[in-house]
């Protein structure tokens, strides 16, 4: 009897201990959870240098190397940001530069120059210009 509430004890201890390793959210009371940052991060700093017509080679300098080189589109590089403390995100960003050949045309995202952010007038109608 004793040697059976035994085994019983140990395989409870056990089922306990490999449960406990399953994940879930609470984790160690008082554990200190680290913040991982992944991707590129991308300071105002360097959008701010940006400019119509750089080359790409001019762009990974000043940008680094992109997250995301899109293999289908060679004239897209993803620049992508997060930062997590734990299953809390603190902070994103996303930035897209688009290419036309060798040289930068378009800057979308969350944070943009300002030569992206201006709209282009259309071209005047061939009608007006006629006339």
């Amino acid at each position: 009897m004793v040697r059976q509430t035994h085994r019983l004890l140990t395989l409870l201890i056990f089922a306990l201990t490999l449960l406990s390793g399953c994940g879930s959210n609470f984790g160690f009371p008082g554990a200190y959870r680290i913040d991982v940052e992944q991707g590129n991060i991308v300071t105002p700093e360097m959008v701010e240098q940006l400019k119509p017509g750089m080359s790409r080679r001019q762009v990974r300098f000043v940008m680094g190397t992109p997250l995301v080189e899109d293999t289908f589109n060679p004239d897209r590089w993803d620049y992508h940001y997060v930062k997590r403390n734990g299953t809390n995100t603190l902070s994103e960003s996303q930035l897209t530069v688009f290419f036309d050949g060798d040289k930068l045309v378009d800057v979308t995202g969350s944070d943009v120059p300002e030569w992206a952010q201006e709209d282009t007038p259309d071209a005047p109608d061939e009608a007006q210009e006629d006339s």
